[in-house]
């Protein structure tokens, strides 16, 4: 088979895929934590901006791609997806294996997908100051860049643990001309909670989405950003899956498995979801896998219910897995999925049956990221090593199972700024 599938720019999608109009029946709507009725637009205007609110709210199936967020993508846009044939080799399996590499994004990962047309929509409405919040540092990194390119300044609220184990990608934000800032702070309320009582302490996205969003709500020119969770987000990556239909179709193969690793669920539903309508339609029984850490287990261990998306209580309720909005989860390396909630429709899916969730510990994940660098010579970040394990563990099973079978991952970052962390798990 051919190593790399074509990058012709006709791959390049020119609309998002919204999978909420192909499900009969939708998650739970949002409710407004002091009603607890549905959220509407007016609930959600002091933080986000208005073309935001519209991508979130929407019903339509596909929903056009703005021009200037079009040129943006085009500079890296599409992005490959490569035949693992050393891989396979290695593993002796007769599955094919192949990936899509969102690590030549702008700042390594898939997160661009959604902070450029984030940036744009808040540009277009003359926001000039936008607040985040970020784990590992690759959204915080995403939005930094889409925010210079639009004129817009972003103030980052990085996770503590990631701030200090990953000073290469807050060096990044800062290039681009960003404000970060450890989280939890001294320079909100909702920080100074958890900040008081220890000044060390290591911090949560679920703190970092409330420092954010409380600066954004108490002044009327700020407004706030989110990297994954919400639909418009998971709307944004869908361009990921709409390429790899067109480039798997050109080398004449179906995938059989899908896999992606899940933290708030972005760059999973991102490759998943343009697929997942084929399940729901009865066109093919695709199996998709979302995979976590163990040490923070939404999906297989969280309850489905009602929860806030930040730990102080400021966000509308969101019906989702969830380990609760205290949960404070130990500092593992894969900082991104290091969340307490999982998306609604991700969450919606799984217990509709269709999506598989696993958890996998630190260790193993750091071993298959090892076998992935020495055999595909990428080093991935450590949240897409939790689907490149995955990966060998469907392919050892069709070894067994002497099947050949296709199986399809995102690999959705790159671990160059990763390289301490790996270092420690020598």
């Amino acid at each position: 088979m051919k190593r790399y599938a074509s990058r012709s720019e006709e791959i390049l999608p020119a609309q998002y895929y919204n999978l909420k109009a192909d499900l009969k029946d939708l998650p739970k709507p949002p409710l407004n934590p002091g009603t607890r009725q549905p959220i509407g637009p007016e609930d959600l205007s002091p933080i986000f901006p208005m073309g935001f609110i519209r991508h979130e709210a929407t019903q339509e199936r596909f929903v056009p791609i703005p021009g200037p967020v079009l040129e943006a993508y085009a500079s890296f846009r599409p992005t490959p997806l490569v035949y693992a044939s050393e891989l396979r080799k290695h593993l002796k399996t007769p599955a094919h294996i192949f990936y899509k590499y969102e690590g030549v994004g702008p700042t390594g990962s898939h997160k661009s997908n959604t902070a450029i047309p984030q940036a744009y929509l808040a540009a277009q409405e003359g926001v000039k100051t936008m607040t985040t919040e970020t784990g590992a540092g690759q959204w915080g990194s995403a939005l930094a860049q889409a925010g210079s390119r639009f004129d817009i300044e972003i103030k980052v609220f990085m996770v503590r643990i990631s701030y200090r184990q990953k000073p290469g990608r807050r060096i990044m934000m800062e290039l681009f001309g960003s404000n970060v800032v450890e989280s939890p702070s001294p320079l909100t309320e909702a920080g100074s909670r958890f900040y008081s009582r220890d000044p060390d302490h290591p911090g949560s996205l679920g703190i970092a989405i409330s420092e954010a969003v409380e600066m954004a709500a108490r002044d009327d020119s700020v407004k706030y950003s989110l990297g994954s969770v919400l639909d418009a987000v998971l709307m944004h990556q869908s361009v990921i899956g709409l390429e790899v239909e067109t480039q798997i179709e050109k080398l004449g193969v179906d995938p059989d498995v899908i896999i992606g690793c899940v933290g708030g669920g972005s760059n999973f539903s991102g490759l998943a979801f343009p697929f997942v309508c084929r399940r729901i339609n009865g066109e093919r029984n695709l199996r998709f896998i979302a995979v976590e850490p163990e040490a923070c287990p939404t999906l297989t261990r969280g309850d489905l219910k009602y929860d806030h998306g930040d730990s102080v209580g400021m966000t509308p309720l969101l019906h989702m897995h969830s380990l609760g909005m205290d949960f404070i989860p130990p500092p593992i390396h894969a900082g991104g999925l290091r969340y307490h909630g999982m998306a609604p429709l991700v969450s919606h899916l799984v217990e509709m049956g269709i999506v598989e969730a696993r958890a996998y510990p630190q260790e193993r994940v750091f071993a298959a990221a090892r076998t992935f660098l020495q055999t595909e010579g990428i080093l991935p970040a450590p949240e897409s090593s939790h689907a490149v394990a995955a990966a060998i563990d469907e392919a050892v099973l069709a070894q067994q199972e002497n099947l050949e079978k296709v199986i399809l991952f995102n690999l959705s970052g790159h671990g160059f700024l990763d390289i301490n962390a790996y270092e420690m798990q020598q």
